[in-house]
Formats: C-alpha cells, sequence, structure tokens
C-alpha cells in the first residue's frame, strides 16, 4: 500500500510557500504604496519648484540649469558603479541567509568604492568644465555651473547608494522620508527663500546639491538604525570580486542609461536652442508623474525577486510578474490619460513660453504607456542576475537614442527629442519582455489585464467628449474638474469591472492597517 504521507507534507509544503508568498506579495504591495506615496508628494513639491524655477527664469536660463543638473546626473551615475542595485540585491540575499558579515562586507565594498570614484569623477568634470562649455554648448555660462555640478554629483551617488542599502533590507519607508519628503522639502525652502530676493541659475544648482547632501546624511542614519555601522572593518566577509564582477556589467548598463537619459537634453544643447533644453526639461518632469506607480512597484519588488529567482520559484515570479503589470497599468494609466487630454494646459501652468511642448508631452505620454504596460521585466532580468542581458540591452537601447537623436533633433528639435524618447522606450521595453519569455517563460499578461484596459479606452473616449462638449481650456477650475470626473469615471469603470482576489487581498490589509491606526489615535 502507498503510504500518502510525502503528498501530505509536499503540500503542506506548498501551502507554507504559498502564504510566504502571500505575505510577501502584500509586503511588496505595501512597500510600493509607501514610495507611491512618497513619489507622489515628491512630484507635488518638485512640481511648485519647476513652476516657481520656470515663471522666475526663462526658458534660455532654465535650460542652463538642467543642462548642468544633467552634468551632475551623468558624473554621479559613472561614480555609482551599478552599486545601487547591487547592493541591494547582495543586502536582500544576505539578510535572507542572516549573514551579518557578509552583509557588512557588501556595505564597505559598496560605499567604499562608490568613495574612489566620485573623487575621480568629480575632478575630471571640474577640469573640463571650460572646454564641455565653450566647445560643446558654445555658451561660457556654463563653466561655473558645471563646476558646481561636479561638487554636488558625489551627493547623487551616496544617496543612491545608501537608498540601494535601506531597500536591500525591504525598507521602503527610510528612502521616501529621505528622498522623497526630506530632499524635496529642503529644497523648496531653499529655492522658495532665494526666490524673495530674486532667484539666480547657479543658486538653484546649489540648492538641488545641498538638499541631496541632507538625503544623503539621513539615510546613512536610517541605515545605521537598520544595521550598525559601529563594528570592527575587519569583522565583515567582502565578497569584492563577485560583487564587483556583478557590478561591472550593471555599471556599464547604468552608466549608458544615464546617458541615454540625458542624451536628449545635452544634444538639444548642442544642435538646438538653450531654451528648447528648458522647455524639454519641463516635458519630462509633467511626464513624470506617469511612472510614479510603476518605479515604486518595481522598486519595492526587486528585493523579492532577487530571493524567488536566488530559490528558483519561477511559479512565484510568474505571478509576482502579472500580479504586479496589473497594478502598474491600472494605478498609471489615469495618469497618463491626464496628460493625453490636457497637455496645453499643464505645459501653460509653466507660463507661456512652455505652451510649445505640449505635442511633446503627448507623444512622451506615450512613451511612458509603453514603458509600463510591459510591467517589470526588466527587474527581472537586473535581480535574476542575467547582468550582460541588461547591459546587451542598454547598448542597443542607447545606440537607437543616439542614432534617431542624430536623426531627427537637427530636423525638429523639441519633438525630435520626443519621438527619440519614444522609439528608444519601446526598443528598451520589448528586448527584456522577450528575454524573460525566453529565460522562463513566462510573460507579464492575463486575462484581469484586459479589466484596466476596457476602463482606459471607456475613460478615454467619454472624457474626451465631456471635454470637447463642455472645456473651455481658459480656466484653471475646469481643468480641475475635469481631471477630477477623469478619475471618477476610471475608477468607477474599474469597481464595475470587479476586483481580483489580489486586488481584494490588498485592500483589507490596507483597510485593516487604517483602522488599527484609527483605533489607536
Amino acid at each position: 500500500m502507498t503510504d500518502p504521507s510525502p503528498v501530505v507534507v509536499e503540500s503542506e509544503e506548498s501551502t507554507l510557500g504559498q502564504n510566504r508568498y502571500d505575505r510577501e506579495v502584500l509586503n511588496t504591495a505595501k512597500g510600493g504604496g509607501i514610495l507611491a506615496v512618497g513619489r507622489l508628494a515628491n512630484f507635488g513639491t518638485r512640481f511648485v519648484i519647476n513652476v516657481i524655477l520656470a515663471r522666475l527664469l526663462s526658458a534660455e536660463q532654465y535650460g542652463l540649469y538642467s543642462l548642468s543638473i544633467s552634468a551632475a546626473t551623468i558624473a554621479s551615475g559613472i561614480a555609482i558603479f551599478g552599486l545601487d542595485s547591487t547592493v541591494m540585491r547582495f543586502i536582500a540575499i544576505m539578510k535572507s541567509r542572516k549573514d551579518n558579515e557578509g552583509l557588512w562586507g557588501v556595505l564597505q565594498v559598496g560605499l567604499g568604492f562608490t568613495l574612489l570614484l566620485n573623487v575621480a569623477t568629480s575632478t575630471v568634470l571640474f577640469a573640463l568644465a571650460y572646454p564641455i562649455a565653450e566647445n560643446v554648448f558654445h555658451d561660457l555660462r556654463l563653466v561655473p555651473l558645471l563646476q558646481i555640478a561636479a561638487i554636488i554629483a558625489p551627493f547623487l551617488s551616496f544617496s543612491s547608494v545608501l537608498a540601494g542599502a535601506t531597500r536591500g533590507f525591504k525598507n521602503m519607508k527610510d528612502t521616501v522620508v529621505a528622498q522623497n519628503f526630506i530632499q524635496p522639502i529642503v529644497r523648496l525652502i531653499l529655492i522658495v527663500v532665494l526666490a524673495l530676493s530674486g532667484i539666480s541659475v547657479m543658486e538653484a544648482v546649489i540648492a538641488f546639491g545641498l538638499s541631496d547632501l541632507t538625503a544623503s546624511i539621513v539615510l546613512l542614519y536610517f541605515l545605521h538604525k537598520k544595521f550598525s555601522l559601529f563594528r570592527s572593518l575587519r569583522s565583515a566577509r567582502r565578497e569584492t570580486r563577485e560583487i564587483l564582477s556583478f557590478s561591472l556589467p550593471l555599471w556599464l548598463s547604468d552608466m549608458l542609461v544615464q546617458f541615454r537619459g540625458n542624451i536628449q537634453t545635452m544634444l538639444l544643447g548642442s544642435l538646438g536652442s538653450i531654451s528648447g533644453v528648458g522647455i524639454f526639461a519641463i516635458v519630462n518632469q509633467v511626464n513624470l508623474v506617469g511612472n510614479i506607480f510603476h518605479a515604486s512597484l518595481n522598486q519595492s519588488a526587486r528585493p523579492l525577486i532577487a530571493e524567488l529567482s536566488d530559490r528558483g520559484d519561477k511559479f512565484r515570479m510568474k505571478q509576482m510578474y502579472q500580479t504586479g503589470t496589473k497594478w502598474v497599468v491600472s494605478l498609471n494609466l489615469p495618469m497618463i490619460l491626464i496628460i493625453i487630454l490636457f497637455p496645453v494646459e499643464l505645459m501653460s501652468i509653466f507660463g507661456k513660453s512652455f505652451a510649445a511642448g505640449a505635442a511633446a508631452l503627448v507623444i512622451m505620454a506615450f512613451a511612458e504607456l509603453v514603458n509600463v504596460s510591459t510591467g517589470m521585466c526588466g527587474s527581472i532580468v537586473d535581480m535574476s542576475g542575467h547582468t550582460r542581458l541588461k547591459l546587451a540591452n542598454t547598448i542597443v537601447r542607447v545606440a537607437a537614442s543616439i542614432f534617431f537623436s542624430f536623426l531627427l533633433i537637427p530636423r525638429y528639435g523639441l519633438m525630435g527629442a520626443a519621438w527619440t524618447s519614444l522609439i528608444q522606450t519601446v526598443i528598451a521595453n520589448a528586448l527584456p519582455l522577450l528575454q524573460v519569455w525566453y529565460l522562463f517563460r513566462i510573460l507579464p499578461y492575463n486575462a484581469s489585464f484586459l479589466k484596466p484596459v476596457i476602463a482606459g479606452i471607456a475613460t478615454l473616449i467619454s472624457v474626451w467628449l465631456m471635454k470637447s462638449l463642455l472645456f473651455t481650456g481658459g480656466n484653471l477650475i475646469e481643468l480641475i474638474i475635469m481631471i477630477l470626473v477623469l478619475l471618477l469615471v476610471y475608477t468607477g469603470v474599474t469597481l464595475l469591472l470587479g476586483l481580483s482576489e489580489e486586488d481584494r487581498a490588498v485592500l483589507v490589509e490596507l483597510k485593516n492597517k487604517a483602522f488599527h491606526r484609527f483605533a489607536k489615535a
């Protein structure tokens, strides 16, 4: 007679594994929610900052500001050496193994190597400020701005690596407090104080750097609370070669991403006009609202993806992939629809000279739609250890960005930069989407994915008709009312279509948390 006990044990193990996974998904959703709230707050604060700067500075001056910030971002990206993602992955793994010696070693390698590269990159940028300003952008007003950018670049690097470390502990709240609340609030306070006497481009750049320095200090404090940094350096087990071997392709990839993310700005400044740089920078800032929930859930899910990959649990990775994709599309879609339906009104908030970027904003919104609709395929490639694939993807993406930038920007200016962003976004998402299918035989779509698609189409048609019949376009109150109507229509259609079990579980968890806090209060 066959002993049924192995089947029972296997079932119990499977149930325990599923329960653990369900808790992890809820934690991921909670972490994503925390990050999304932080990003919304950050976006709101940055929106106010950009409105102040855009109205006090001309489009040309704002272009100089954007070029200097882009230079600091590229320099910091070089100095990070891919260690923000690497530290997050290795800390998540070491923590799951309860390996404190290895964890301490990861922190030493990550922060120490970043410090060395910061010294080199900042020195080079400072030294090359004059030839870059004269020969690339043909505007010597950039020289002191690039020198200031060289000084603030290390703050950006350290805050990114420290944020990666805290996320490795699956602690999203600390990074939200530091980067999404304290940093932009400090920056806003500095901007408002300086604006009282008439802010200059130089002062705006310095305020940016000081706010990021504040974020770095706060993140270091939070990291120390989570894992004491007052311990012997010799107590660590430093797997330097393994960490840097993993980080090298990530660094090359991230460096190319940094370059790709700023290449349109740089080429607009070099081949087009400085004022075009200013308008394009505002377009990018407004378009960020369409990526808030996507980026938040991706960051929250990355440690869990690393653990699932380390355990070889492809089934639950598929669950995470499909559930996460539906969530990011559902949450980001109304934001993208707002941009598509009201581009002129949104850009006009920054001043009449910025309304010229409305058409470019719509194109960028479609690029963001492509980005969110492919889910977390890029994060799965990264966190499953396929860093060479990420590097190859980034090389293709940057090559496409460079090719189409040189092809379209000299001829079409701002619109050429927007079309380039759309093309390279399609390429950048198609590659990891196909690779995840090839490696794991999983796709980010299931039947429930149709619900946000149907809700989005219904909302787009109904609000577009309402806008055509009732909206005059000259009243901010009308714009706010139309946006509220859009959100209500989308929410209503979504509820009519019904919620999945995962959706209900997350909502129940959020309701319980809210009730618990209310009862304590």
